[in-house]
């Protein structure tokens, strides 16, 4: 049996273990991938090139950058820096026709610069914003809609786990990862407001105005929100720098975190206990699904089957644009029925060599990847944000979904702007990193 049918095999049984089984994606990936070397290779040569690439990769120090990352977002988390967030940028808009609900995807944006995910955004938007729409007459499909919208930008806004997790598999440096999603992020929240304001024009009671304060209130609470748009000036300026690696910003800017918390009394022991078993937890699963993308590469590799698919469909001679359009699709299909993460790690083996081969620039193909993905968090049968969202909200989950589909064609958009501009969208500003 060929090398390439053996990957093929190995790749139907992943999917096989995690749709019919639902053994978890890191153990399937590690599961597939070590059969198939033991198959190919034997069991000697298996466990010493395991344990070598194992070994190799998470005894490199930049690793260490994803567990401070998140250790940095839970702090926030738990400090409940989200109140005033939502509290100030209710002040500035939520006075206007859907304000709120533009509100609450400004407020997402602004936790997610610091805390990087989907679910704790959209827990927390849940707890803090659904309540102030609700005391103002909101339509439930217009107010969950929009916290699972914003809850979304987890993924994009640096610093972005999934983005770092990208770059430390493929070797790319995350400050150009970093910069390259800010433009595409801030096209993605504008045209998340626009919906907002496209669904109050069709139907004006979805969201009604709220209460005008002064522009005095207004710039005054300005000031509690300094702490979160200092922590990510400070990530952004020393990974642009270029006199600090990406570690070196996360701790410091951990360190300045729970400096912060603490300084304003938001993070007493109890609550810095739960941010730091959170941390462990959550850093525990992402390394899992690395430790098992790493087997399942390798196996990838091994058999030759990513090699052997770019020389089929270079053979193909399609336009690339096609090319990837499909791989698009597949991405968005992966999104919707797997953790976002895992499919990237799972994928990444057999499409980034076809990218190389067509020439696109890997910073830029990452961060469109990153904005296909994260569909998933909001679109059935997965969507965890919408589950999260319905459970913490009361709100039928058949609403929060329908609540979603209305800023899907915004990912669309972007998406689109994204492969028309690449340049000026993602490279221009990746390239001016150091």
């Amino acid at each position: 049996m060929s090398g390439p049918m053996v990957g093929l095999i190995g790749v139907a049984l992943m999917v096989l273990g995690i749709f019919f089984l639902r053994i978890p994606a890191a153990f399937v990936m590690a599961i597939a991938g070590f059969c198939g070397l033991v198959f190919v290779r034997g069991w000697t040569a298996a466990l010493n090139l395991l344990g070598y690439e194992l070994w190799e990769t998470f005894a490199n120090y930049g690793f260490t950058v994803i567990p401070m990352f998140i250790l940095l977002g839970e702090f926030i988390y738990h400090a409940g820096y989200s109140d005033n967030l939502y509290s100030a940028t209710y002040k500035w808009f939520g006075h206007r026709r859907g304000g709120l609900a533009v509100a609450t995807i400004l407020a997402s944006a602004g936790f997610s610069a610091i805390c990087g995910s989907n679910t704790a955004t959209a827990a927390t938007m849940s707890g803090v914003a659904i309540p102030q729409m609700k005391k103002y007459n909101y339509h439930p499909t217009l107010k969950a809609g929009a916290v699972a919208a914003g809850s979304t930008l987890g993924v994009m806004i640096p610093p972005s786990i999934v983005l770092v997790v990208y770059g430390l598999d493929r070797g790319l440096s995350i400050g150009k990862l970093f910069f390259g999603s800010l433009i595409p992020s801030l096209i993605l929240m504008t045209l998340m407001a626009l919906t907002v304001l496209l669904i109050c024009r069709r139907h004006p009671d979805w969201g009604p105005e709220g209460e005008e304060v002064s522009w005095k209130e207004r710039f005054r609470s300005l000031p509690k929100v300094l702490d979160i748009a200092v922590l990510f000036v400070a990530i952004m300026v020393a990974l642009y720098s270029g006199k600090v690696t990406p570690t070196e910003a996360a701790g410091v800017s951990c360190f300045l975190g729970l400096v912060s918390c603490v300084l304003r009394g938001k993070l007493p022991l109890s609550k810095f206990r739960m941010a730091v078993y959170d941390s462990l937890r959550i850093s525990c699963m992402v390394l899992m699904i690395l430790a098992g993308a790493i087997i399942f590469g390798r196996f990838m590799t091994v058999t030759r089957l990513p090699n052997e698919v770019a020389l089929w469909i270079g053979g193909l001679n399609w336009p690339g644009w096609i090319v990837l359009a499909i791989m698009m699709l597949f991405y968005a299909i992966g999104g919707c029925i797997m953790d976002a993460l895992a499919f990237l790690l799972i994928s990444l083996p057999i499409f980034f060599p076809i990218v190389q081969q067509l020439g696109y620039d890997p910073i830029w193909f990452g961060v469109v990847v990153c904005v296909v993905t994260t569909l998933g968090a909001i679109t059935p049968p997965v969507g965890i944000c919408c589950f999260v969202i319905s459970g913490r909200s009361g709100i039928p989950v058949e609403r929060v979904f329908k609540g979603a589909t209305y800023y899907i064609p915004a990912y669309f958009i972007t998406i689109a702007i994204m492969m028309l501009l690449p340049t000026i969208t993602v490279l221009w500003l990746s390239n001016m990193v150091k």
